[in-house]
């Protein structure tokens, strides 16, 4: 999970070497934290917050298929 992210933030963003993404497991969740630069957070977030809101959503479904719960936290 971590790479997908990893590979989707690279794709939106201008400064892909400043992408980072963290995984925290704990007992029930999988929390991803993904940092990039400040001038990047817009794209990733997006408009109204869709772009952020679609990542998610992939994420949810992919961990249906893995039968895990995953949690994307944006950090500035």
């Amino acid at each position: 999970m971590k790479e997908l992210i990893e590979m989707i933030a690279k794709a939106l963003v201008d400064n892909p070497e400043q992408v980072n993404v963290r995984e925290v497991v704990g007992e029930q969740t999988t929390v991803l934290e993904l940092r990039v630069a400040q001038s990047d957070l817009g794209k990733i977030i997006g408009k109204q917050g869709r772009t952020a809101r679609a990542i998610r959503t992939l994420l949810g479904a992919a961990g249906m298929k893995l039968r895990k719960r995953f949690v994307l936290e944006i950090l500035e």
